[in-house]
């Protein structure tokens, strides 16, 4: 049979791509461009002279250790939720005693305390630590909002793991660490990617503990940097767009990369 072309799903398609395209576009083109040439022409022209004198600019403002500063915190981040997580996830799953399935419950109330709540507390626990103003001080607040969610989703994949498979490595005598070395790990790879991804976009994009937690140029991090760009004689917008596309670039090749287990896991969230 012939199928009749949807001429309403293709124009909706095309206002769609016209919606989403523009605002790159800007951004792109804005990024090649002058400040005076920008001012001048205004954002939707194409430029008549294209540079990269932006991006040098952006790192000699000292975007280059902000960026820095924001691969140790999403890495440390990433590295403390993969440490912690997987063997809790296996725990709560495998743990047949009514204790766990209660801290399990209380270990997701965290996913009804948003952190402006607690900032004002978190700022006095970690200046009394000795940790204000330092990347470890932004890396654990960070890290335990990520905990919960990345554990109700890893828990999720694992219980998907059919009984059978545990029963068959429990008759061939294999310990509980054998077990989720060897067959855990391995058949939760599509939540580990998803908890992967998910954690390192909190971190990256964090901002408020960041803006709260630290005041030197030294800690800063990109979310934080941006405001450089701002001054009180205006916006230096080719500048600060060519900054939010090298922001965007790492974080951008990391969902490319694990998109499908990331909806994989997302979607498994509820177990079966």
């Amino acid at each position: 049979m012939r199928h009749r072309p949807n001429y309403l799903a293709g124009f909706g398609s095309l206002i769609w791509l016209f919606l989403v395209g523009l605002p790159l576009y800007v951004m792109l083109t804005a990024t090649l461009r002058t400040q005076s040439d920008y001012s001048t022409s205004g954002p939707l022209s194409f430029p008549t002279h294209l540079t990269l004198q932006n991006y040098l600019d952006d790192f000699s403002n000292g975007f280059g250790r902000d960026f820095l500063n924001t691969i140790v915190v999403t890495l440390s981040v990433v590295a403390i939720v993969l440490l912690v997580v997987p063997p809790l996830a296996y725990a709560i799953v495998r743990s047949r005693h009514r204790t766990m399935s209660t801290v399990f419950r209380i270990f997701l109330l965290g996913l009804a305390i948003p952190a402006q709540a607690v900032i004002v507390p978190m700022f006095y626990v970690i200046s009394k630590a000795g940790l204000y103003d330092n990347l470890l001080g932004i890396i654990l607040p960070t890290a335990a909002f990520c905990l919960p969610i990345c554990t109700l989703i890893l828990t999720g994949a694992m219980r998907d793991i059919t009984p059978d498979l545990y029963e068959a490595m429990a008759v061939d005598g294999a310990s509980p660490a054998r077990v989720f070395r060897q067959l855990v790990v391995p058949l939760s790879k599509g939540g580990l990617s998803t908890i992967v991804v998910f954690a390192a976009l909190q971190a990256w994009n964090g901002f408020l503990f960041p803006l709260v937690l630290t005041q030197s140029d030294s800690t800063r991090v990109i979310t934080l940097g941006l405001f450089n760009f701002q001054t009180e004689h205006g916006v230096d917008v080719p500048a600060l767009l060519s900054a939010v596309l090298l922001s965007m670039l790492p974080i951008l090749v990391v969902y490319l990369f694990a998109r499908r287990a990331l909806v994989r896991g997302l979607m498994g969230v509820g177990g079966k």
